[in-house]
């Protein structure tokens, strides 16, 4: 075991946390308080003092959390851990329930029902149930059996279109039908282990005894369920469990998470010893005071004051932007100034929004500024699926020999060519060493040179080299040829590139050709049949055709743009490939981080946007999730202080300077609307805040501009 030099390398506090490991403890760790080093110092002097690996059971919420704590042990002790247990919750309910699931009925090859199959098995048991309409949103019944099994939701009464006891023989029959497929969800994954040491005295006692040391990452986050896991294993109060959390960071009660937690631990072990950790090696003292400025307005929380050694730095800049456009162009124009100005790089700078749904203007910017960028908590713009859908129709046209875009957009929306024919087109491409439109394309001509008798025959299928036909396939793929080969002479031989393209009106421009083309394929009609008649399902397909027209629109910006000499469909599709795709790059390749604030819970970055900051979006109204759509409910005093405990993270992810921009007015849905700023930024000191003032801050001077210009050259030569 190599020599542990903590001593040297923790402050008091840290070092106190590290030594005390007999007894209950609460470690209150503020943000940037380094908290995981002290975890990991902590667990390795616990084996250092002749602890056995086996004994010591750690719980994270991430595997990417979890991986990172073993590492770093690793480091320290210079030691295999073979037996050290640091996995997260449902990790280890997994671990359980694969060692005692004969005592539950289960067999060993048991599967574990990813949110696809769980639904695919909702479906069904909807129809053994007779209760199956397209009306019901699966998704949102499958988030309301989440809560009844963990216990967040009881069965009541449903009203207004929400599910309620008129569900339980539906739920009943999907709990029967995953014991006959041998198969458990992610919430069993809890529930089960949960269930096993209620009931079976000799299984609680056998982990017991093997676990004798506890440590909690991120306690704030824990909910009831994991709470009543923990409470089982350490029944003495004086058992040895230490847990680490900051309830100022509670931000995901919506998922289950119950910060009173902490509250809980106190009653349970009154002897514990309670150690803050509030020295912040992150932020600059505005920064940091500035998050206490807002925080502090949340009542019942632990008293603490994160305090920094480093200088007071930079004020808090808040600007007012006349609209989301003009709130984008200023994030991206302030992103290329500070990398002149200040050696910036692209991966310094975190760009926070409450949703995901606010991210798509300010990537339209980076795309403008040719800006790299990465997006987290949420999907890119870009790789939403009907933009998707729509950009892979668009490089077709550009190039039919994309075989993945041809792939994705061969039957969306259906056209009745099934999985059959596709995969005879696949294989006769593969075996003649060429594309899928090359496939397509030779049929097609074959047909038209005298083997149309052969789709016209009474069987209802027929073949042509190795090709299986259900009738009117034959017909669907030749018109789907035809209509990209129409596109292809419509895009690329726009008549009007030469006159007057930039004329709104002008049907040649590249544009309204995208909007012919969403309109001929009847796309529209496409998201009203995926997501059913009914009204969440009406709202989803607006909320996705609204992306398709937003992304008409920056297509419009660019051509329309007059310093751009080329506005064609081939530049069109290398500029949002460039700049937007996805290559594996680690976080420190070079590339702007766009996310939504619960997403950063965790990281920190040199420079920080939050954007939106407004009544309505923080705190928001409406509770709005945009991962796919905008439903939700209205907020509680509860859920204010959330919000504020959000701000307050969105706040401390910045270490030297912090931006936060709120928009005079912004568009919702078709409308534009006069919006207030957000009631957190009266909470900020005044002293700690400066008014953004464009000429004045948005400077380069002569040398600033040089020297960036030496150091582009160095970097292209």
């Amino acid at each position: 075991m190599a020599k542990l030099d903590f001593e040297s390398e923790l402050n008091e506090p840290q070092k106190n946390a590290v030594r005390t490991i007999e007894g209950p403890v609460l470690i209150i760790a503020g943000a940037g308080s380094g908290k995981t080093r002290v975890i990991t110092y902590r667990i390795a002097h616990m084996l250092n003092k002749g602890i056995p690996q086996s004994a010591i059971l750690a719980l994270t919420f991430t595997n990417k959390a979890a991986r990172e704590m073993e590492v770093r042990v690793k480091e320290l002790t210079k030691k295999k851990l073979q037996s050290l247990n640091v996995s997260t919750f449902h990790a280890f309910g997994l671990k359980v329930i694969r060692e005692e699931c004969e005592a539950i009925g289960y067999r060993k090859n048991f599967s574990i029902y990813d949110e696809t199959d769980k639904m695919s098995l909702i479906k069904e048991s909807l129809r053994e149930c007779k209760l199956f309409s397209p009306k019901i949103d699966i998704y949102s019944l499958s988030q309301y059996f989440s809560k009844i099994k963990t216990g967040l939701a009881n069965w009541t009464i449903g009203a207004q279109g929400n599910y309620g006891i008129d569900m339980k023989p539906v739920y009943d029959e999907y709990q029967s039908g995953l014991r006959i497929y041998n198969a458990v969800d992610f919430d069993d994954l809890l529930t089960i282990p949960l269930l096993l040491f209620e009931s079976r005295a000799d299984i609680l006692q056998k982990y017991r005894q093997k676990y004798k040391y506890f440590l909690v990452d991120e306690f704030q986050d824990t909910s009831l369920i994991q709470y009543r896991l923990l409470r089982l294993l350490t029944n003495d109060k004086n058992a040895n469990i230490c847990v680490v959390g900051d309830d100022d960071q509670s931000i995901y009660s919506w998922r289950g998470a119950n910060y009173e937690n902490l509250l809980m631990f106190e009653n349970d072990f009154p002897g514990l010893a309670e150690i803050k950790l509030e020295q912040n090696y992150r932020s600059t003292s505005t920064i940091l005071d500035a998050a206490n400025g807002v925080i502090s307005h949340n009542t019942g929380r632990k008293e603490k004051n994160l305090w920094s050694q480093k200088e007071s730095g930079k004020p808090v800049e808040l600007h007012f932007p006349e609209n989301e456009t003009a709130e984008a162009n200023f994030i991206a124009g302030q992103i290329r100034v500070l990398m002149i100005k200040e050696d910036h790089k692209y991966h310094d700078f975190g760009v926070l929004t409450r949703t995901n749904g606010l991210a798509r203007n300010i990537e339209e910017a980076f795309l403008s500024e040719n800006i790299p960028y990465r997006v987290s908590g949420g999907t890119s713009f870009f790789q939403r699926k009907e933009i998707k859908d729509i950009a892979s129709y668009l490089r077709v046209i550009a190039n039919p020999d994309d075989d993945v875009s041809l792939l994705r957009i061969i039957n969306t929306p259906r056209r009745g060519i099934g999985k059959n024919t596709i995969a005879s087109l696949s294989e006769i491409a593969k075996k003649n060493k060429i594309s899928m439109w090359g496939s397509l394309s030779r049929l097609n001509y074959s047909r038209t040179q005298g083997q149309q008798g052969l789709f016209q025959s009474a069987n209802p299928e027929a073949s042509y080299a190795g090709i299986s036909y259900v009738s009117g396939e034959a017909t669907e793929l030749e018109d789907f040829a035809l209509m990209i080969e129409n596109f292809r002479a419509l895009f690329l031989e726009r008549k009007g590139e030469q006159g007057n393209q930039g004329s709104p009106g002008n049907p040649w421009k590249l544009s309204n050709c995208v909007r012919k083309l969403v309109e001929q394929i009847d796309y529209w009609s496409y998201l009203v049949l995926e997501h059913g008649k009914n009204d969440n399902g009406e709202k989803k397909a607006r909320w996705k055709f609204s992306n398709i027209e937003y992304f008409i629109r920056m297509i419009e910006n660019w051509e329309d743009d007059p310093d751009n000499l080329d506005a064609g469909l081939y530049p069109w599709l290398n500029r949002i490939s460039l700049i937007t795709r996805d290559d594996g790059e680690d976080d420190n390749e070079g590339k702007v981080n766009l996310m939504t604030i619960h997403s950063a819970k965790g990281l920190e970055f040199p420079v920080v946007f939050i954007a939106g900051a407004e009544k309505g979006l923080i705190p928001h109204d409406k509770s709005i999730e945009e991962s796919e759509d905008d439903s939700g409910g209205s907020l509680t005093a509860g859920s204010l202080e959330e919000e504020r405990r959000l701000f307050y993270v969105a706040i401390t992810r910045a270490r030297e300077k912090l931006y936060i921009s709120s928009c005079q007015k912004r568009r919702r849905l078709s409308n534009s609307i006069e919006c207030t700023p957000s009631p957190f930024l009266d909470e900020i000191p005044k002293e700690l805040i400066k008014i953004h003032e464009k000429e004045k801050d948005d400077t380069v001077d002569d040398t600033q501009a040089d020297k960036f210009m030496e150091q582009m050259k160095a970097f292209f030569d």
